[in-house]
């Protein structure tokens, strides 16, 4: 901020040294009056300052996109592109030296192929770069542990960010690699936070907070970077471009902009498919322990849930609310919601063998 205010400071003096200029200037050409000589001072200050400001501003911007794009070039197309033109350059010069000893139209065909040459050249080392890159020693010695050791970026979607389990992913240690939040969807939160409804404000609000304290937590790698495709209306489509740009995979919830990603060749990661993943397996016949919260939807169940929220349902145990039982597993269903495990309790099946063994002992003793 003092900073901004020094240069500001110093434009001032910049101006105000140029308005006296023109209005000195201008008592040897005008005949001018002393307030109107003074008014075109100022005026020319003003104009002076006000378009320096402009002229700055729009530098910033175009040197912040020039950066933006560089960082977002890959380094093989980089070199590619540079190598390309540099042999478009030479190819160029070679040929149109001919064409320059021809009178009248020979000038127009020399700039003609000259700047062809380069723009072919460097058109060919972008496009093909890759290729062209496997004939250099270096990358020949070193493809191997080039692909092992890079690890591509990650790119953060709203609704992984609104969600929060990320969170959790990152400090289990199995994601590796960078995260990366763009600025086009910090202002998409922002603008949920900011909406009139209750529920999508909490959210907006839940999602900030999360990346606060991601960025916060040391063993978390995030990076906020400023992102800006103009071409693109809705955040979906500037996230996939920016995963094109960048050759990062995204992290997303929602199933339409994951299909499309797919449909793009770009790599997934689906918060909801991981935690399908780790859920508990149990097998037919295994036991259990469940507390008991609600009644099912049939008569006598009762319903327990697993830490990964997997339902459990148990065989007469409507009565059983508020308990912890032991149940054995009868079978597992995977539904379009879920997965759900029916079971019944242990020691209703222990107590039934008991009996049963009972009275057949008792049948035993008079029939024998």
């Amino acid at each position: 901020m003092h900073t901004k205010f020094r240069f500001s400071k110093r434009l001032f003096f910049l101006a105000l040294i140029f308005g006296i200029w023109v209005a000195y200037t201008a008592r040897h050409f005008l005949s001018l009056g002393l307030l109107l000589n003074l008014t075109l001072g100022l005026g020319a200050a003003a104009l002076f300052y006000g378009g320096s400001i402009l002229i700055i501003s729009l530098a910033r911007k175009s040197i912040a996109n020039l950066n933006r794009i560089l960082d977002a070039v890959p380094t093989d197309v980089l070199l590619g592109g540079t190598s390309g033109l540099f042999l478009g350059v030479l190819v160029g010069v070679l040929t149109t030296f001919p064409l320059s000893q021809l009178k009248g139209t020979g000038s127009f065909l020399t700039l003609g192929v000259f700047f062809g040459s380069g723009y072919l050249g460097w058109k060919i080392g972008v496009r093909r770069a890759p290729d062209l890159l496997k004939f250099l020693p270096y990358s020949t010695i070193n493809e191997e542990k080039t692909d092992t050791l890079t690890i591509a970026p990650k790119v953060l979607d709203t609704s992984a960010i609104i969600d929060g389990r990320i969170y959790d992913v990152c400090l289990s240690n199995f994601l590796e690699g960078q995260l990366i939040v763009p600025t086009f969807v910090i202002e998409e939160l922002q603008h949920i936070a900011d909406s009139a409804d209750n529920i999508r404000r909490n959210k907006g609000r839940r999602g900030l907070e999360l990346l606060s304290k991601m960025q916060k937590h040391s063993s978390v790698k995030i990076d906020i970077i400023e992102a800006n495709i103009p071409e693109e209306r809705d955040v979906d489509s500037k996230l996939l471009r920016l995963c094109k740009q960048i050759n990062a995979c995204i992290i997303t919830n929602d199933y339409n902009l994951n299909k499309v990603a797919e449909l793009q060749g770009i790599k997934v990661l689906n918060i909801n498919e991981l935690t399908n993943a780790v859920k508990v397996i149990v097998y037919p016949g295994e036991t259990m322990h469940i507390a008991i919260i609600k009644e099912g939807k049939e008569a006598g169940q009762g319903v327990g849930y697993l830490e990964d929220g997997t339902m459990v349902v148990v065989e007469d145990a409507d009565h059983e609310i508020g308990n912890d039982l032991e149940v054995m597993v009868t079978s597992v269903f995977q539904t379009a919601a879920g997965r759900m495990i029916f079971t019944r309790k242990v020691r209703e099946e222990a107590s039934n063998n008991v009996n049963q063994h009972f009275q057949e002992s008792q049948e035993v003793k008079v029939y024998g």
